[in-house]
């Protein structure tokens, strides 16, 4: 008489997890859909992120929209929202390679059962990491609108000259030893992963909290030009969003942190120049 064997076939699990990666670059991806669309519609902001990219006027001279926004307690809960879901759509594609790179390194080793929501965890750490630049971002909003140097509507700088100050800032962060040293981390997930990896749940999140430190010391200047092209602009999100990817992913362009920066200090000194100029 035959027997039925309903235990896995020899294998079948490991196939399964096998799958972990794609299991990885799905989330991720879902992750950056929602953050994505959270972004462009503006979820309880005034005005959605498409209207205000058509709104968008010159840097340093956006467009009036009547009164300044109260800054009260849920406002500022808003607004760090605002920034974190907006990070999260910016940061996470180009932290993926190294997400699935961790998933892959904890396959081979005593972690391997839990490989995907290590994973997990590595992640949420490196998102903590840009919810720390998102509340900073959040306080520095307020004090700008507070001295009037934003326009609180449109979320944007309203001096051409401080808009150029913070250009000429941030292409002399990108010359700085400082951004090399962060982008290495960033540019070499292998390495870093290998000399900071942690079993473990916490070990997980210590380690994906690490590498977001690293990428926010390697790309906190550029977020700032959020400022002044409109935290809100899709245009700007978008082309810093993919700046960010290929500083990251193409390690041997070492002359595009270069090249950026002066052409960041360039456009400053040229804005600065002209507001003068023009009596702006």
């Amino acid at each position: 008489m035959t027997t039925s064997d309903t235990s896995p076939r020899p294998g079948m699990i490991e196939r399964l997890l096998r799958h972990d990666r794609y299991i990885v670059l799905g989330s991720v991806s879902l992750v950056v859909l929602a953050a994505a669309w959270y972004t462009i519609t503006g979820v309880g902001m005034n005005m959605s992120a498409l209207e205000m990219t058509r709104m968008a006027g010159p840097i340093g001279e956006p467009m009036q929209m009547g009164g300044p926004p109260i800054w009260t307690r849920n406002y500022a809960v808003l607004i760090f929202l605002m920034w974190w879901v907006m990070m999260i759509a910016m940061m996470t594609p180009s932290a993926a390679p190294t997400v699935l790179l961790y998933t892959a390194l904890k396959r081979v080793g005593r972690d391997q059962n839990a490989a995907v929501w290590l994973s997990f965890c590595f992640l949420t750490g490196y998102l903590i990491a840009w919810a720390g630049f998102s509340l900073v971002a959040t306080g520095a909003q307020w004090a700008l609108e507070l001295v009037g140097l934003a326009d609180g509507p449109m979320m944007t700088i309203r001096s051409k000259v401080f808009a150029g100050c913070v250009l000429v800032s941030a292409g002399a962060y990108q010359l700085s030893d400082l951004k090399t040293a962060c982008l290495k981390h960033c540019q070499s997930p292998a390495r870093f992963l290998s000399k900071h990896n942690r079993p473990g749940a916490y070990g997980a999140l210590r380690t994906g909290a690490l590498h977001g430190v690293y990428c926010l010391g390697c790309c906190w200047a550029l977020m700032a030009l959020l400022f002044v092209g409109g935290i809100m602009n899709l245009y700007w999100i978008a082309g810093i969003a993919l700046y960010v990817a290929l500083e990251k992913l193409l390690p041997r362009a070492k002359w595009l942190p270069i090249l950026t920066g002066l052409c960041l200090i360039a456009a400053g000194l040229w804005l600065v120049l002209t507001a003068f100029v023009t009596g702006l």
